[in-house]
């Protein structure tokens, strides 16, 4: 036999049943802190928010590789100022060596230029960070990944410095002895030269080899001729006259040739006579010598501090993009929290508005429930 329940009854019932699930709802959005959990809830909105937090996830895990990078970069930066320095230690060994005419010392001053040449090539070694060595040369190139996507990169190049003649600083040092120009010993004096006569040096570096002429005229004395090679050579080779030789000397940090065309020598007139460059350990045991690492030096200087602001410019490069990742990252997560976070002010105001109709629902149930007993008691 099926029981009839009385309309009053059945929405006090419907209400009731709508109420706890309104309240259901709204508790879990208490719970979650989240308006939208599923799909079902808002599916537009919840799979918006999805897509924005997977990017962020995604850019989130380039950050620790952009932090490594940065050290990386910190790492080769320190590295080249601490060659910086011994490249300035050296220095002052060769200007030591300059200021004195004593063999001994000069030996000495020579092998700790050695010495710093050797510290240069380890603190070029102990440059890395994390097995990376951006002063390490070949396979050491740094790749940095700033999106999602790897379109947008930067790759850092490294440079080889683990061996000091990369930068053109070597243990042994080019030398040799050029034409005799006379037998003169003063630098006043007729170098012996005559119009039509010239020099030509073939210096040779990584790079290639470059040819130097030198030209001479009677007029020249041993002096002009001197003051005319580091001229026209710019310092690339070094001449010097040694007055008990009578000879004219030539160094170079560099291998190189010298040839000389004598107009007046009928055994090498309109022909060249080549006298090639020996190579010997560092001595500094001519001021020409000297010179020509101390040209060298300087070269390798400028070698390094064109290559700081190179890393430079990569370190501010990878350090703002790190910055604009964590932005991006923020704003991607503040847009997704837009779309799914719950008010929880409002929230709560609707759980206790709900509280209050559940339970003026309830009082209803129970009103329309008495009535019905009412319609008995009558009966009875």
């Amino acid at each position: 036999m099926s029981i009839a329940i009385s309309a009053g009854v059945r929405n006090a019932l419907s209400s009731l049943q709508s109420t706890a699930e309104m309240m259901g709802i709204t508790n879990q959005h208490l719970a979650t802190g989240r308006k939208v959990n599923s799909a079902s809830d808002n599916a537009s909105a919840y799979f918006t928010a999805q897509s924005l937090n997977n990017r962020a996830s995604d850019i989130s895990n380039l950050l620790d590789d952009m932090g490594q990078a940065v050290q990386v970069l910190k790492a080769a930066d320190q590295g080249i100022t601490s060659i910086s320095k011994l490249v300035d230690a050296a220095k002052a060994k060769a200007n030591q060596a300059l200021q004195t005419s004593d063999s001994s010392s000069r030996t000495k001053y020579a092998a700790e230029y050695g010495e710093l040449l050797n510290q240069i090539a380890s603190a070029a070694k102990d440059a890395s960070y994390n097995g990376k060595n951006l002063l390490g040369g070949t396979g050491n190139d740094l790749s940095v990944i700033f999106n999602e996507t790897s379109t947008s990169k930067l790759k850092v190049t490294a440079v080889d410095y683990t061996d000091a003649s990369n930068i053109g600083l070597d243990s042994t040092i080019y030398s040799g002895s050029g034409t005799t120009f006379g037998a003169d010993t003063a630098e006043t004096t007729d170098a012996g030269s005559a119009d039509g006569d010239y020099l030509e040096f073939a210096v040779t570096t990584s790079s290639g080899s470059t040819t130097y002429k030198v030209d001479l005229t009677d007029a020249d004395t041993i002096k002009d001729v001197v003051d005319k090679v580091n001229n026209a050579t710019n310092g690339a080779v070094q001449a010097s006259y040694d007055e008990t030789s009578g000879q004219i000397s030539y160094a170079s940090a560099n291998d190189f040739t010298v040839a000389h065309n004598d107009s007046s020598d009928s055994a090498v007139a309109g022909s060249k006579l080549t006298v090639t460059a020996a190579s010997a350990a560092v001595s500094f045991g001519s001021d020409a010598q000297i010179n020509a690492v101390l040209k060298a030096l300087n070269s390798a200087q400028s070698t390094l501090r064109a290559q700081s602001p190179t890393f430079g410019t990569s370190l501010s490069t990878v350090q703002t993009r790190q910055d604009f990742a964590k932005n991006i990252i923020n704003t991607l997560q503040a847009g997704a929290d837009k779309l799914t976070l719950a008010d929880t002010n409002e929230e709560g105001a609707n759980l206790l508005a709900l509280q209050t109709q559940q339970a003026l629902s309830t009082k209803a149930l129970s009103l329309s429930a008495q009535a019905g007993q009412q319609v008995l008691q009558l009966l009875g």
